[in-house]
């Protein structure tokens, strides 16, 4: 048998690269992780995680002015952007901390340096080392991408930098509608910021139940984001205030900073895949099969790298079933069906299955359930703030696919959604379900009548 100097080498410390480290450790196998930034990834240092604290910490707007209307006064509120980032910095730093420490409980070696492919069962590393290796699962993830590109798009920042900006930006415009950029004008005008979203289309979030992306909109209106709708920037100039941007409707904004939030892209290149033999998609995505392997049998691929569902989740969960079949002897394909979803905006997002365009194309007679109402929060607060519920229904077999929720909590109850779905849960099931009282989520199993019938031709 072939001797190599490791089972496995993973580049890149992120979610997926982590778990599939760790779990064929677990099985026995003698592994690397090469990562030449910080042990987490984009989840944990510059993602998800960074991400939702910021959210929360935009949320105390609402509560604080919210709490008169029961009972409490609260004094003048004052937020300190330098006191939030270092708050954010430490946990950031901890969980990091964490993840390495779980590597070398594990056996892994971390290699603290830059790793790309030098062949089929070979590594390089920056310090000029190379290895020899069985397998190689390459887990780098993706990074934002700078469009559109125009005059001055270079005083613009991605989501990397916005988490670390030495001043808190009193102006600020997000381009892009997808979840990045919402979540972000959601945030920051909430912390103050005089906020513009400047968007492609009508509407956000593509790919979204339409209902929810129209309310979406409504929401970030309500709380002060002016959105720019098919208005993208066409320049960007310094001036001594700040940046001024125009946009394509001829109109000009005065800002402090400007957030592209257009998209990521697959971070694969300088990586060795093409002169490896490593199919790859036009946007520099692995192409790969059900078990994550790519065209070159010994090189697999998890995570956003593969631009298939980019998720953190889905990209531990890929990386796990890697290890479990090519270490562990068991024969493993990740479901990417059904995979709740969360956008953390205010008002929040949850949803799993398919849109109401989804549905009415697979079902022939699609039933609709719909409910809108006033959270019990906002009796007392008196905030203009609704809940809004879809379910879909297969009208023939009665079998639920998919809901869709905004409003407070909507990503909980989305995650446990999730499991009803996946178990092919009937509407008569959600009907015979107790409701719980008083929640937002008793309103899930009390709709009894819908409100439309869409039958396809």
């Amino acid at each position: 048998m072939t001797q190599y100097d490791y089972d496995l080498v993973v580049l890149g410390a992120g979610s997926g690269g982590v778990r599939a480290a760790r779990i064929a450790a677990g099985h026995g196998a003698k592994v690397a992780v090469a990562e030449e930034f910080r042990i987490g990834g984009t989840c944990v240092i510059r993602g998800c995680v960074p991400k939702k604290l910021y959210v929360m910490a935009s949320r105390f707007h609402d509560d604080f002015a919210d709490a008169a209307g029961f009972g409490w006064t609260v004094g003048e509120a004052r937020f300190d952007w330098g006191e939030l980032v270092a708050a954010k910095e430490a946990e950031i730093t901890r969980l990091s901390g964490l993840y390495a420490q779980n590597l070398e409980k594990s056996g892994v070696e971390i290699v603290r340096r830059r790793g790309v492919v030098a062949g089929p069962n070979a590594v390089a590393f920056a310090d000029g080392r190379r290895v020899s290796t069985r397998c190689i699962l390459v887990a780098t993830g993706g990074a934002p991408t700078q469009h559109p590109q125009i005059p001055g798009i270079d005083y613009a920042i991605s989501s990397n930098e916005i988490f670390d900006l030495a001043e808190f930006p009193q102006r600020l415009l997000v381009v892009g509608g997808g979840y990045i950029g919402v979540e972000f004008a959601s945030v920051f005008v909430r912390l103050g910021a005089k906020t513009h979203l400047s968007l492609r289309a009508e509407l956000p979030l593509r790919g979204f139940d339409e209902d929810l992306r129209r309310l979406l909109r409504d929401g970030l209106v309500a709380a002060g984001v002016d959105i720019h709708a098919g208005a993208l920037p066409t320049r960007i100039e310094k001036t001594a205030s700040g940046l001024a941007v125009t946009l394509q409707d001829e109109s000009r904004l005065e800002v402090d900073a400007v957030l592209v939030a257009t998209g990521r892209a697959p971070l694969t290149r300088g990586l060795g895949l093409e002169a490896a033999g490593v199919a790859l998609k036009e946007n520099g995505a692995i192409v790969v099969d059900a078990y994550s392997r790519s065209s070159v049998p010994s090189i697999f691929a998890v995570g956003d790298v593969t631009d298939r569902l980019n998720l953190t989740p889905v990209a531990i969960r890929e990386g796990h079933a890697f290890a479990d079949t090519v270490f562990g002897g068991l024969d493993v394909a990740v479901d990417h069906a059904l995979v709740p979803t969360a956008v953390f905006t205010t008002p929040e997002i949850g949803t799993v299955g398919l849109t109401e365009a989804e549905a009415s194309a697979k079902a022939k007679r699609l039933l609709v359930f719909e409910t809108s109402f006033r959270p019990m929060r906002a009796t007392l607060s008196k905030r203009a703030e609704k809940v809004f519920m879809k379910i879909l229904v297969d009208g023939d077999s009665d079998q639920v696919l998919g809901v869709h929720i905004l409003g407070p909590e909507a990503g909980e109850m989305a995650q446990l959604l999730a499991i009803s779905l996946r178990l092919r849960a009937r509407k008569a099931d959600f009907d015979q379900t107790m409701a719980l009282h008083p929640s937002l989520a008793e309103e899930l199993v009390t709709m009894r009548s819908p409100s439309r019938i869409v039958e396809r031709a």
